[in-house]
This record gives structure tokens, sequence and C-alpha cells, in this order.
């Protein structure tokens, strides 16, 4: 993992935090601030529970040592982590507090006004929520320009991606601020809107809907549809996002293909307006230079050989990592 390190010119980065709630989650994003060399204090509910937190975090890293994800030399991270008792003595001079309580509105209120209260005028106060409305959240706290959403994803020593979800009153340095924050110590921070589900469990959950309705439909099991997902166009997802990917295969094809699918699924699988706008134009894809990307020639053709020398290194290495048998039906799992 990285340590945080500041550009020139740009306001310090945060060197110091308070983990607010140290469940899964949040033990998680401890240890990755600890490895990134940031001074962390736990707390949670009692004292008694953040140093059982503290404690659990020891077995983590030993556990991930003991795995060979992290090397011998992670053991000294703990020296940047203590237990703190109570929530003013969490924050009192730290320069981020990442509050990852209970997914409940007024559990998160509570917390987040009394870290307003109690935490420097400085620090930046950031909630992990995977869904509340963040103006909802920041109408608990009296300085909410410094306040904003922060949404890290399972196992979140692993998953580099972090949602950045700022409210209507967030200050834009702040914003600044926590994604040069965030890029330092190795994750990739997307700054996204405070709507319903924010956009990745929006698009996860819309992919799940679908798969169940696959699997209603009779067109597959779980297991296949699993299959289908990760070894055709989920194989793409570690490189690609779904408009890069939709250029490379023809925004033209797309639209085709929502016909297909509104004429047998009906309403609602009607091409997006954005789709058909951008192909009235011409616009095609990588194909025709210009898509919801522009592309010179050289872009292209690069960019299709970067695509087919990563498809085929991932493929190499699922090779290695993928037990070679069927997936289990559900038939057989009746027969056991």
């Amino acid at each position: 993992m990285k340590t945080a390190t500041e550009a020139p010119g740009q306001a310090p980065l945060p060197r110091s935090a308070a983990v607010i709630g140290v469940g899964t989650m949040g033990l998680g994003v401890a240890e990755c601030f600890a490895l990134a060399g940031i001074n962390v204090r736990l707390t949670d509910a009692s004292y008694d529970l953040s140093c059982l937190a503290f404690e659990r975090l020891r077995q983590r890293i030993r556990g991930h040592i003991d795995a060979g994800l992290l090397d011998e030399s992670a053991v000294e991270a703990l020296k940047r982590v203590k237990p703190a008792d109570g929530i003013p003595a969490a924050v009192a001079d730290v320069d981020l507090i990442f509050e990852a309580v209970p997914e409940r509105v007024e559990i998160k209120g509570d917390v987040l006004a009394e870290c307003d209260a109690t935490a420097p005028p400085d620090a930046i106060i950031a909630s992990n929520t995977s869904s509340l409305p963040i103006d909802e959240l920041a109408a608990f706290l009296r300085r909410k320009d410094r306040f904003l959403g922060m949404h890290w994803f399972n196992p979140p020593e692993w998953i580099p991606g972090v949602e950045v979800i700022p409210s209507s009153r967030t200050d834009p340095a702040v914003i600044a601020r926590t994604r040069a924050f965030l890029a330092a110590i190795g994750k990739r921070p997307a700054t996204v809107g405070s709507g319903p589900g924010f956009v990745a469990n929006r698009i996860q959950f819309a992919l799940f809907r679908e798969a169940v309705a696959c699997v209603e439909a009779g067109l597959a099991t779980p297991q296949e549809v699993d299959e289908v997902v990760r070894s055709c166009f989920g194989f793409r997802l570690p490189f690609y996002g779904p408009f890069q990917i939709a250029d490379m295969a023809g925004l033209d094809v797309y639209e085709n293909i929502f016909e297909v699918l509104e004429r047998g699924l009906g309403a609602g699988w009607e091409a997006p307006r954005k789709l058909r706008d951008v192909v009235a134009e011409g616009r095609h894809g990588s194909k025709t230079l210009a898509g919801f990307y522009d592309y010179s020639v050289d872009e292209r053709d690069n960019l299709l050989l970067e695509r087919d020398q990563r498809y085929a290194a991932l493929h190499e290495l699922l090779i290695g990592l993928t037990p070679a048998r069927e997936p289990r039906s559900e038939a057989a799992d009746e027969r056991d």
C-alpha cells in the first residue's frame, strides 16, 4: 500500500485519522490508513470494544501476513494505531474523521453531530454510507462545508475504488483534499452525486435484479448466470467501464441490441436517449474515432492492442487461480 505524500503547493493532506465504529469496514479502512503511514485512533460504543477492535486489527494484519498478502514489516503499522475512549478523545486533534457506524440515519446523525462539536475546525468529516442521502446526514452538522460521503467497498484493503459524495454544502477544497488523500494512499476516488445508491450500488443492484430475472425466467441457474457474468462481459470490467466497452463494441450495435430487448422484454428496455443521440451524430464508437470518447487513429489502435494484451494476461492469471471444475447446479444440490 502507498504512503500518503503531499504534492507541492497543495493544502496539507491528512496525516492522522479517527475511525468511529470499528466493524468490518471500519477495521479494514483503519488497516489501510495505518499501512499508508497515517496515525489512527479507533473508537467504538465503549472503550472495551475499542480495545477489542485493536486486537482484531492485530489479528487481521497477522492473517494478511500469513496469507502472503503483506510482508512482515506490516506489523509496524500497529504502532500508529491506538484505541480511544469515546468520540471526543478520538477526534480531538485529527485531520480526518471516518464514521462507519450502522447504516441508520439516527445513529449516524448522533455520531456526526458529536464529531462536529469536538473535532478541530479544519478536520474533514466523512461518512461511510452506501446509500443514505448525504444532505440528510449533513443536516446534523453545523459545519456542513467540511462534510462528505466516502463510500468504501468490502474488503477495503484490496478494492481500490472509493466513491466521494459531496453534499450540496461541501466546500470544493474539501472534495479536492479528500480525493488527493485517497489517491496518495493508493485508492481510486470518483466523485459522484447523492442519488439513490450513488453510482456503484445503482449499477450493481441493476445487475443483480436482472440476474435474478434470468433465473426466474428459466434462462439459467444461479451458477450458470455467475459463470456468464464473470467469464463474458464481466471479464472486461477490471480494465474498462461500460462507456468505453460500448465504444469498442460499436454504439450502433448497442442501439440494435436495445431494439431486440425492447421487442422481447417490453417497456423499460428502449435504447437510452443519450445513446440514440450519439449514434444519430455518427459517433459509433472507436471504429468511427468518436463515441462517448474521442480517439485519434493511433489512440484507437493502441486501445484495441492494449485491450487484447490485458485480456490475454487476465486469462492466464485466471487459469492459475480458478479450480478446474464445473459449477454445482441446483439439481445437484437437491440430490445431496
